[in-house]
């Protein structure tokens, strides 16, 4: 897979922009502020719907335009398509597919398939659980782009409960009795949507947790224990125990053991612990949550944990060990995409200044052998040399190939 045009409107610094691209390594160079990074992000844009530098589609709207536009043509073997995403402030996007309009924006995801290394990736070791979340959740729609939709039900569910907890609660504390009549009902649904969610995170985390050791190993050249697990607010332990009246189901079995895999989940039965175990949380968490107007438990409030010799990375970790980890999630992220048979647009935005010079020719070689590597650099020194390629300036919203 990768990139031949990409077309700008309005987006960001540029007024307009018409940019051919290929196979390979393309390398844009410039001083911060010209412009480098607002050209992965746009393609980051066209893969994920989202931007991973702010949260609301206004900031990506030149000043003083009313709408930015973003085209992008992708090869995938002998077949082309051509992405097309209108990003209007306070309006729903509109996306077009070979110039034919699609129903929602949504259905364009999965037509690209993107892996974005960024100084902003530092957070998923040093940061919050909600960075952690939104890693796993974009690479579960880059994986299975159906995905997109589960997700926005959950959230949608959580955010209208949440409501009629923070309403309730409010009219408790000012005398009144609060109608929770129907949250039995959001119960349900928050139960149904989480069981969804939860179960395709554990069965990602533990796809993960051998690729994640090994890409440490290749970045940071040591034998150094890593580990990852996912920790929830749900007990979700018996879910994932096979039913005494369901034989587990084909293929998901452990060699030699007879019981599931570790995060692995069979159809049907194991979704509906699932659900029972959210449900249960729920009931418990009941007082708790009318109090502080906030829905408390379910997969919007878990955490992907990671440790390397044997010691939480947050807080422990150091800042070379921090990277090297970053890096490993997000190499992690290219082997599992490319053995589903999506190989990514690697997208590697101003991270070599972050690393030594060991860590920038280890990263350098892994990536080097995908099919379209986008890399920018403030300065060319930055780049290693195993990334010789197409070199292109930009200055002041402009790009130049340079011969």
């Amino acid at each position: 897979m990768h990139l031949t045009h990409l077309s700008l409107v309005d987006f960001r610094s540029y007024p307009t922009l018409d940019l051919t691209l290929g196979p390979g390594v393309v390398t844009f160079v410039g001083s911060n502020g010209q412009g480098k990074t607002n050209l992965l992000e746009a393609i980051g844009y066209v893969a994920t719907l989202a931007s991973h530098r702010v949260s609301a589609d206004a900031a990506l709207v030149r000043d003083g335009a009313p709408r930015a536009v973003v085209r992008a043509r992708i090869v995938r073997g002998d077949r082309a398509a051509l992405v097309e995403l209108e990003i209007v402030p306070g309006r729903a996007n509109r996306a077009r597919l070979n110039r034919a309009p699609v129903a929602r924006a949504r259905d364009v995801l999965g037509l690209l398939c993107t892996v974005l290394f960024a100084p902003e990736d530092l957070a998923l070791v040093k940061g919050d659980p909600a960075g952690r979340r939104q890693f796993l959740d974009e690479l579960l729609v880059a994986r299975t782009p159906r995905m997109a939709a589960v997700l926005a039900d959950y959230d949608r569910v959580v955010r209208q409960r949440s409501t009629l907890l923070r309403t309730a609660g409010a009219a408790r504390r000012a005398g009144g009795r609060g109608d929770l009549r129907t949250l039995d009902v959001w119960d349900g649904y928050l139960a149904t949507h989480g069981a969804e969610v939860l179960a395709a995170r554990l069965a990602l985390a533990e796809a993960l947790r051998p690729a994640v050791a090994a890409a440490y190993r290749a970045v940071a050249g040591a034998e150094v224990p890593v580990e990852l697990a996912y920790t929830s607010s749900i007990d979700y332990r018996g879910a994932l125990e096979p039913s005494p009246l369901e034989p587990s189901a084909p293929g998901t079995g452990a060699p030699g053991t007879g019981g599931p895999e570790p995060g692995a989940l069979g159809p049907g039965g194991d979704r509906a612990r699932l659900a029972q175990a959210i449900h249960d949380a729920l009931a418990a968490a009941r007082p708790r949550e009318i109090e502080r107007g906030l829905t408390l438990v379910g997969p919007h409030r878990d955490d992907l944990a990671l440790s390397i010799n044997g010691r939480p990375a947050r807080g422990y970790a150091s800042h070379g060990e921090s990277w090297s980890l970053a890096l490993a999630l997000r190499l992690a992220s290219f082997e599992l995409l490319r053995a589903d048979d999506r190989e990514p647009v690697l997208l590697l935005d101003d991270v070599f200044a972050e690393l030594d010079a060991r860590r920038r020719t280890r990263l350098a070689e892994l990536v080097a052998p995908a099919e379209q590597v986008l890399v920018t650099a403030a300065v060319e020194a930055d780049v290693p040399a195993e990334l010789a390629g197409t070199r292109y300036t930009v200055t002041d919203a402009q790009v130049q190939r340079v011969d």
